[in-house]
């Protein structure tokens, strides 16, 4: 019962911010223009209250924009609320494992380098070839932190955070190299990018970002349980007849396959994976039956209201979402900093 009305709570959230993000903006849609529009598009209702422009506007950019922030904040959530109850700290998150530092230096490389294979598949991909590279990159990067930390056929956990911190600094320097190397057009590219948004959000990136945002976030809630089980230690796990390696292995891919999309499509966007479940287990329950799912809501009310302001609050320009995230972000992480070490010294 307790649960229920919490996920009521949110759904009702999310769906009020959504409908702030749907009708603010630089041409203003109110609430009849909004079901207006939406009715004439389903085909009920004969009186038109709205003028073309709001119809255009709402269609093909808003529209799409705040249900890619849903997919985009839903997949950061809750690729972030497994990775802590996998690494059992409330201060991990999915850049721990490599997965953003890997995104970021493929994007750089495919904006920067102009060797023949970049450009062919520059020429091959066209709009996607982006989106591609940073997906691949975060993907490769996990799989090698993931082998890096295999002993004996198995993954461990105190390996797997050692080389995800080493493998984000060689990424990291290797970016800082291509930045160094490229020219004042590829280095605003390269920042941009990295300071994340959603303001290139159209029908082809959602239904790009579909498929692997919706997996992790459909299929990850029914490793709850197994989730709860590991926070007693790997042992008692294993003696509740839970695979814990198979479970490493399937909880590492499918937030792999969330964040990597999420980045490709939107850029780099932190803290939301990191703070979203903690706020979730500090005012509900750590109870991953309700944290997983719960952290799904949030996050996309998060990103949607963060990308409400970041378009609203210099209109007409457009603040970059990352830094909205980061600002929000970091106070929360601090605090979160010391109410841990509050308790460990208590």
């Amino acid at each position: 019962m307790k649960n229920s009305i919490i996920f009521t709570a949110l759904l009702l959230l999310l769906l009020a911010v959504s409908l702030l993000s749907l009708c603010l903006g630089a041409v203003r849609i109110s609430i009849p223009e909004l079901l207006s529009i939406i009715g004439h598009k389903v085909g009920f209702g004969s009186e038109v209250l709205f003028r073309p422009q709001q119809e255009a506007v709402f269609i093909n950019i808003r529209l799409p924009r705040v249900l890619l922030g849903m997919l985009v904040g839903s997949a950061l959530a809750v690729s972030g609320a497994v990775i802590q109850g996998l690494f059992r700290n409330p201060l991990a998150e999915p850049g721990l494992i490599g997965i953003s530092s890997g995104a970021m230096l493929s994007a750089a490389l495919l904006i920067v380098l102009e060797v023949p294979v970049i450009l062919a598949m520059k020429a091959f991909l066209g709009y996607y070839a982006l989106a591609f590279a940073a997906f691949l990159g975060a993907c490769l990067t996990t799989w090698i932190v993931y082998r890096l930390s295999m002993r004996s056929g198995k993954a461990d956990i105190t390996t797997l955070l050692l080389a995800g911190i080493a493998i984000n600094a060689l990424s990291g320097a290797f970016t800082g190299l291509l930045i160094y190397l490229a020219n004042d057009e590829q280095l605003r590219n390269i920042t941009f990018w990295s300071m994340g948004s959603l303001g290139g959000a159209n029908w082809k990136t959602v239904s790009t970002i579909v498929p692997f945002a919706i997996i992790p976030i459909a299929i990850l809630p029914f490793f709850a349980k197994s989730i709860n089980a590991l926070a007693l230690g790997e042992a008692q796990a294993m003696h509740m007849g839970i695979n814990v390696h198979m479970l490493k292995r399937i909880v590492i891919i499918l937030a792999t396959l969330g964040v990597g999309a999420s980045v490709a499509v939107s850029g780099l966007i932190g803290f939301v994976g990191l703070v979203v479940p903690h706020i979730i287990r500090m005012a509900f329950s750590s109870d991953h039956r309700l944290v997983i799912p719960a952290s799904a809501l949030l996050g996309a009310v998060v990103l949607v209201f963060a990308d409400l302001v970041a378009r609203t609050i210099v209109s007409p320009a457009e603040l970059p979402i990352g830094i909205l995230t980061a600002m929000i972000g970091t106070p929360i992480f601090i605090y979160i900093i010391m109410r841990e070490r509050k308790k460990r010294f208590f």
